[in-house]
């Protein structure tokens, strides 16, 4: 079976964090955003092993995402 998860990623001082929106627990750092892509990725594994190992539930990638674009008045910019 395939599943879909969403990525996130927030530029750090030391390169990139990165976590799995639908598991949050599901997170790492990385210097660059690939390597901080591969590594989630390998967290994500590993956590999808380990909750099967101990019988515990999968939180499944159904989360839909839109932008909303709003203007900001000039007076926020100050």
């Amino acid at each position: 079976m395939v599943q879909n998860y969403t990525a996130k990623y927030r530029e750090i001082s030391s390169g990139y964090m990165g976590q799995i929106v639908e598991w949050p627990e599901v997170i790492t750092e990385g210097e660059t955003i690939e390597e901080c892509r591969d590594m989630l990725e390998d967290a994500l594994k590993e956590m999808l092993l380990a909750s099967i190992e101990l019988g515990k539930e999968i939180p499944m990638g159904r989360i839909l995402y839109e932008p909303i674009l709003i203007e900001i008045p000039a007076a926020v910019h100050a």
